[in-house]
């Protein structure tokens, strides 16, 4: 295993993962979010600071190469600093052909950009933003076209949090 697949295969251990990334988790900037699924990819990304996450329009699923362009567009326009994906674990915690179809695609993108790549349990994100979108008044349309983003923006903020969780507090 290169040292670069700690990127996401520690998915408990986000500041093990940092030490062996490029761009260090502690360094301030944006990080980009996907919910990846069968027809629709959801998009993310957080402020600068990684204090707020917002959804972006989701991608229509194409091919591997049309994604891969997408995805790298965006990385670059928002200068991000790494990409994390969500990782649909079974409800019990365990993964299954959704999770090992993810990983396989993380890998791709390991080896296609240039920032590092995190793994971010996934469970119940899209289930949270079907109902945050309904409580907001969205009708099923809207869900529909929405929902993937939404899961996104979760994947992230979720992430943020557990970073945020696992980094020594300094005394004020």
């Amino acid at each position: 295993m290169s040292r670069h697949a700690h990127w996401f295969t520690q998915l408990e251990e986000p500041r093990q993962i940092a030490a062996a990334s490029p761009a260090p988790l502690d360094t301030p900037g944006r990080l980009l979010a996907l919910d990846l699924g069968a027809k629709r990819i959801g998009v993310a990304v957080s402020d600068e600071l990684r204090i707020t996450t917002r959804p972006l329009p989701m991608i229509s699923r194409a091919s591997w190469k049309e994604l891969l362009r997408h995805v790298a567009g965006l990385v670059q326009s928002f200068e991000a600093k790494g990409l994390v994906i969500g990782l649909p674990l079974r409800l019990e915690g365990g993964e299954g052909a959704a999770a090992e179809s993810v990983r396989a695609e993380a890998e791709k993108f390991r080896l296609s950009l240039t920032v590092p790549i995190y793994l971010q349990d996934e469970r119940l994100t899209t289930f949270a933003a079907h109902s945050n979108l309904k409580a907001a008044g969205r009708n099923e349309s809207e869900n529909k076209r929405e929902v993937d983003s939404q899961a996104a923006a979760i994947i992230l903020r979720d992430f943020i949090d557990r970073m945020k969780s696992q980094t020594p507090q300094e005394a004020d």
